[in-house]
């Protein structure tokens, strides 16, 4: 047992912490959204026109603020106009970026803003700027938020939709130094001067526009951020992207359950450099931006590991297990501590693909380890990030694992503090002064098990939220944190 000291000071607010730092990201790739999403509306599969129904329930459980779409690569060679109109009818194409197999474009805008209705998300769609036109993007804006007359608001309601939806979040490509066009950023940044410009807010929607940001860290993702902050104003770009990937091999990428310990610690080594990426470019925005008008957005993030056994290498399917808890649980912690920049992050994916949240296979549904870290950290979403430190040490030699994670915050009287003991060796005993807060009751939620353990479809409360034992007296609270654990306290 290791024992540790940490200070809580309710009055030192360090930031507001967006709802939309716990957003998801949906593509189509692989079973994301047909199967695990979207099984039509002739589906056995309980469904509101052909959305699973026990989908739509598990987003509105863990309060799902925002779902990016179509993509991630799909995006920049996705045509909206090919998944609107009779389903019958919808052109049909090929998934060169995932698998090779056939889009039939079943499920498209109408299909997936009525999702976010449903669940009662924002909406954050990424426009194809690496094969497409101008003209394209600014008809699907005018498409979804016009109410007026017009070619493209004509087609919507012809298309059964008379009344505009309401767009906040668009993305302007997506990767575009990558599989979106291969850029360098100085051209990036003349086509995205180019195609904002016809992005327009009609009918009172304002567009928060979206620039393609970095890709990581290095000088040359630095340089990107740079190029864009030197050379955007906030009436251009109200956010710029960041995607960071815990990957140790981009060859071997290693199994999501057969892993030992130096495997554990090299993923949450890289997890954990996600604060030093933030912070170089927070840096770098802070310099052009002072006044925090333009907004960090991890739209892509999370462990990415070799497909499971049998199963088609472009669908990305991966199990997950505590390790993949534990990830999110730092990775969530540490975005609440840089919410003073970073306003909206997005794991990747949220069903079925990568570091998801839930599995299907037909008609089962399993809630993953890392969608109960996004339940126990809900209280975070709009609430005042405060001080929180502890005084910590690397769980791993060699590697920069600190052995706590934690972030603390306040809302409507609550204090909500969240924290993982990232060690699978050691037990650890917290010993924390809450400061500026007059706390009269307390209680605490434990996640925790084998680092291996994953919910599977024949035990998929095999990893599940408990009850946790906390005690607090004349403001100091005592907890205990096993190997391998998350907790969520919260004081009233």
């Amino acid at each position: 047992m290791k024992n540790f000291k940490m200070l809580v000071n309710a009055n030192d607010k360090t930031g507001h912490i967006n709802r939309e730092i716990y957003g998801h990201f949906s593509e189509h790739l692989g079973r994301c959204i047909y199967g695990g999403i979207y099984v039509g509306e002739d589906s056995s599969i309980p469904n509101i026109h052909g959305i699973r129904k026990d989908v739509i329930e598990a987003f509105k459980q863990i309060k799902m603020p925002v779902l990016r779409w179509p993509g991630g690569c799909f995006a920049d060679e996705y045509h909206w106009k090919d998944g609107i109109g009779d389903k019958s009818t919808r052109k049909k194409m090929v998934n060169t970026n995932w698998g090779g197999v056939v889009e039939d474009n079943s499920f498209g805008t109408h299909e997936f803003m009525e999702l976010c209705e449903l669940v009662g998300c924002e909406p954050y769609i990424a426009g194809n700027v690496g094969s497409g036109t101008v003209q394209e993007m600014a008809e699907w804006i005018e498409y979804m938020t016009f109410d007026g007359i017009s070619p493209m608001s004509e087609l919507r309601k012809k298309n059964g939709r008379e009344k505009p939806w309401k767009l906040k979040y668009f993305g302007i490509g997506n990767e575009n130094w990558g599989c979106g066009g291969n850029m360098r950023p100085e051209y990036y940044l003349d086509q995205y001067r180019q195609y904002q410009s016809y992005c327009k807010n009609y009918s009172g929607n304002e567009l928060f526009k979206v620039a393609c940001g970095p890709g990581g860290g290095g000088e040359d993702w630095y340089n990107w951020t740079q190029v864009l902050m030197k050379n955007l104003n906030p009436d251009q770009a109200k956010g710029i992207s960041f995607h960071a990937y815990n990957v140790p091999d981009w060859i071997d990428k290693g199994s999501s359950t057969e892993f030992d310990s130096n495997d554990y610690y090299t993923i949450l080594n890289l997890a954990n450099y996600v604060d030093v990426m933030l912070t170089r470019h927070t840096e770098i925005m802070n310099r052009y931006d002072p006044d925090n008008k333009i907004g960090l957005i991890m739209d892509e993030w999370g462990n990415w590991f070799n497909v499971e056994p049998g199963t088609n290498p472009g669908f990305l399917y991966q199990q997950n297990t505590m390790r993949d808890a534990i990830v999110a649980a730092m990775q969530l912690n540490i975005f609440n501590r840089h919410c003073k920049r970073v306003i909206m992050a997005n794991i990747a994916q949220v069903v079925n693909v990568l570091q998801a949240i839930i599995l299907t296979e037909g008609e089962k549904l399993v809630k993953t380890p890392t969608y109960h870290v996004f339940d126990m950290f809900k209280a975070h979403q709009d609430a005042e990030c405060v001080y929180c430190h502890t005084d910590n040490e690397n769980c791993c030699g060699g590697k920069s694992v600190p052995m706590i994670s934690s972030s603390a915050s306040v809302k409507d009287g609550v204090m909500t503090i969240t924290l993982a003991n990232c060690s699978i060796d050691d037990d650890a005993e917290l010993s924390c002064d809450i400061c500026n807060f007059d706390a009269k009751e307390v209680k605490a939620h434990i996640l925790t098990e084998d680092v291996h353990a994953c919910n599977t479809f024949e035990d998929p409360e095999k990893v599940a939220i408990k009850p946790h034992d906390v005690k607090l007296e004349n403001s100091k609270l005592t907890v205990k944190l096993p190997a391998c654990s998350v907790v969520e306290i919260t004081l009233n």
